[in-house]
Parts: C-alpha cells; structure tokens; sequence
C-alpha cells in the first residue's frame, strides 16, 4: 500500500504565501514523477505543476514565476511554494506521484486533497 499524505494549505490574504507538502510512505521502489493539480468548485482538476526524479520541472503558465516547485528524494516528498497568491488560485490542491511499488507494478496515486483560500 501507498500513501501521500499533503499538508500545508489553509487560508490567506491575495498577494501572500503558503507552502504545501506531500509525503509519499508504504511499499515503493521508485518515484518517477510528482506533481500538483488543482481544482476549483465547478471547474476541472487542471495541473499546477510536476518534477521528475531527475529534478525537471513543468509548470502551469498560470503559475510560472510565482509558484516552486521542489522534491527531496530521500524523503520521498514534494513541496509546492506558492508566493505572490492570487484570489483565482483558491481551489483544493492535490499531489500526485507516479511510482513503482515493490512489486514493480507502476501506479498512479493522488493524495486527499488540502484547500487553498485566497481572499481578495
């Protein structure tokens, strides 16, 4: 079994900061990717941004030069910096890693979600 655990959202005022976390746990080989999507009440999951085990990163453009994205591999974890918040940035925020389990079966697997609130 896999876990991702996040932590990190909550409420704050447009223009401040949050960093959210999200640990990985239970019978994993290997990480391939992380990432971060997002969704807003009646919209779509959309993606916010990813990071290889290699440390490549890709981003939404609605987030480019205000968000980081970051891994450490050790620890199985994926961090997501968001700075400069804008009230359109309000949504439940998920991580997602791409992994090999210890049975080298390659799954997809999502966290539970943590809101994000950006007020105006």
């Amino acid at each position: 079994q896999v876990q991702l655990v996040e932590s990190g959202g909550g409420l704050v005022q447009a223009g401040g900061s949050l960093r959210l976390s999200c640990a990985a746990s239970g019978s994993i080989f290997s990480i391939n990717r992380m990432g971060w999507y997002r969704q807003a009440p009646g919209k779509q999951r959309e993606l916010v941004a990813t990071v290889t085990s290699g440390r490549r990163t890709n981003y939404a453009d609605s987030v480019k030069g205000r968000f980081t994205i970051s891994r450490d591999n050790a620890k199985n974890t994926v961090y997501l910096q968001m700075n400069s918040l804008k009230p359109e940035d309000t949504a439940v925020y998920y991580c997602n890693a791409d992994l090999t389990d210890r049975s080298y079966h390659t799954y997809d697997y999502w966290g539970q979600g943590t809101q994000v609130t950006v007020s105006s």
